[in-house]
């Protein structure tokens, strides 16, 4: 994204300016009261000449409060003084710190800031902001809290700030700027189905879906813009944060499988207000309130309600509001991938849901030596009793009978996944099962190698399985905007629809969901899932399920068995929705 040592002679104060130059006001352990700097304080640091630099020993091990202490007071010193040059030379990227600390006066109109240090912790040091911001004749006042982390520079050691956006603003991710202008959208006024207004302060989880709305229909909705300072992304956000997914889609709008990628431009300050225009949604108010209280508290949780027979979104929460990962997530689905799996397996006479089914402790294929959970077994059970139970092996062990696309082809022409075109009004990742070979193949098979989907993408499954065939998910009706929904190439036989659907409500009463399920009355099915993931303690817990017209699926993230923890929370919402 490193600081050199300050020079020998101690720093004179000088009593604060009243005009060009204002106080900046840091303390807290290791800071006192003090004033900006004139002339050319702050910069003496970065006079000596290459070669004595050089000659001098690299400074190592950790940071000293006083180190912390004069990194954090050099930036903020001269970041108030709008000596962005000096600034960014005490950072550990002096290129990427002046570009965005150049665009803070000069894109986002920010003027008169003050910051003020807060106590540091280790090597983090906090601080909050006020100022202004003017534009157009409009002006109004800002003020936020953002933090900065002082390391040793590479090379020599040297403190100095670790460059991020985020310390500009919390907001920022990098690549990201700030813009102050006459907003890009002009603002929505979003709607349930039932024509009452949504906000973020009536559904906290709705925030990051109201960004992208007012992103995608904000010029056809009929309003006007106003001015305001916003956060608009950048293309290196994409390309640094993307991880393990593949583009998602709306229309042409893609978004990677992490947390930053897809992620909507985002007001900060309204100056002047711009005239809304009004958007209905599907979302049913009653069922959205039930799911912002099932994840509220639950900051890894997320869920999706569907209307199985047409697709609508009738409910999406986030317990974490920062990233919408009910519809943008890009995740190991576990053994819920286990509904595809187990729908290609009975279309290819490989199992049949009452007959004799291999689940042996082990199977080893590709390299791989897999097992089941605690390493159970079933002997001389059926195929309905391995899906009950999530036996992993029963799936790995049909894998030297499949080919390597087999899995990505019913995903794509059965569920209508991994195929990017879904339009659903924001945008969303549509699930990714990438053709693999070997250990890998097999590894898909039960949710794990390169699969990945989101709460909505499961929710979609149980909703194929329920209605008979694909309906893609939608939160806006395409006849808003006259856009084609995505669709799959084929159907289930009624022969594997019966038995899958078989599977699944036998899970519900007596397998890995029943717990979970105990209540929820009707035409009912549920399969679970956990997914191991690396460097975490526990694994995510999965659930997706079905009951009557209504497909849900949730996932809690580090949470343990799908069964225990998404499971109440989509349990609950089947229930509601009666």
């Amino acid at each position: 994204m490193g600081s050199r040592r300050a020079a020998t002679g101690r720093r004179r104060t000088r009593p604060a300016v009243i005009g060009s130059v204002a106080a900046v006001v840091v303390a807290g352990a290791g800071f006192g009261v003090y004033a900006v700097y004139g002339g050319d304080a702050g910069t003496e640091d970065d006079t000596r000449t290459k070669s004595a630099a050089a000659d001098e020993k690299a400074r190592s091990g950790p940071l000293t409060a006083a180190e912390v202490s004069t990194a954090a007071q050099r930036f903020l010193t001269a970041w108030q003084r709008g000596d962005v040059a000096a600034a960014a030379a005490a950072t550990d990227d002096a290129e990427a710190a002046k570009a965005l600390l150049t665009g803070y006066t000069e894109d986002a109109h920010v003027k008169d800031a003050t910051f003020t240090a807060g106590t540091a912790a280790g090597a983090k040091v906090p601080f909050s902001v006020k100022a202004a911001v003017a534009y157009d004749k409009a002006t109004g006042p800002l003020a936020y809290d953002s933090a900065l982390t002082v390391v040793r520079r590479a090379g020599d050691g040297e403190p100095r700030v670790d460059w991020h956006a985020a310390v500009v603003h919390p907001e920022l991710k990098d690549g990201d700027k700030l813009v102050t202008g006459k907003a890009g959208d002009p603002p929505v006024k979003a709607l349930d189905r039932d024509g009452a207004e949504i906000t973020a302060a009536k559904y906290p989880s709705l925030g990051t879906v109201l960004d992208g709305l007012r992103e995608k229909y904000g010029k056809k909705a009929g309003g006007t813009p106003g001015i305001e300072l916003r956060v608009v992304r950048g293309s290196t956000a994409e390309d640094a944060k993307g991880t393990e997914g593949t583009k998602g889609s709306e229309e042409s709008e893609g978004t990677k499988g992490s947390e930053t990628d897809g992620a909507a431009d985002k007001t900060l300050l309204e100056l002047r207000k711009g005239t809304p225009g009004t958007l209905r949604t599907t979302l049913d108010p009653a069922l959205q309130r039930v799911a912002e209280q099932q994840v509220a508290g639950k900051a890894r949780a997320s869920v999706v309600l569907l209307r199985a027979s047409t697709g609508e979104i009738l409910a999406v929460a986030n317990g974490g509001h920062g990233f919408n990962t009910a519809f943008q997530g890009s995740l190991a689905p576990g053994s819920t991938m286990k509904v595809v799996t187990a729908s290609m397996l009975l279309e290819k006479d490989l199992a049949s849901v009452n007959e004799k089914h291999p689940c042996p402790k082990y199977f080893s294929y590709g390299g791989w030596k897999f097992h089941n959970d605690d390493k159970f077994e079933i002997k001389d059970g059926t195929f309905k009793a391995s899906f009950a139970r999530s036996c992993n092996t029963a799936f790995i062990s049909q894998a030297p009978e499949l080919a390597d696309d087999d899995l990505t082809r019913q995903a794509k022409e059965v569920f209508g996944l991994s195929m990017n075109n879904w339009t659903v009004g924001v945008s969303t990742f549509d699930g990714s099962v990438p053709v693999q070979s070997k250990a890998q193949m097999a590894a898909s098979l039960i949710g794990q190698g390169g699969v990945r989907m989101n709460p909505l993408n499961m929710a979609s499954v149980s909703a194929t399985v329920k209605s008979g065939g694909f309906h893609q998910p939608y939160l806006v009706a395409p006849s808003v905007d006259g856009r084609a929904l995505a669709t799959a190439s084929r159907t289930m036989s009624g022969a594997t629809l019966a038995q899958l659907r078989e599977l699944m409500a036998y899970t519900a009463a007596y397998g890995t969901a029943a717990e979970a399920m105990a209540g929820v009355g009707g035409d009912v099915g549920a399969k679970t899932g956990s997914a191991e993931v690396d460097g975490q303690e526990k694994p995510n817990g999965w659930f997706t399920a079905y009951r009557g017209d209504l497909a849900a699926a949730g996932v809690v993230q580090q949470g343990g068995h799908g069964g225990d923890t998404a499971g109440p929370i989509v349990a609950a919402l089947l229930k509601a929705g009666s």
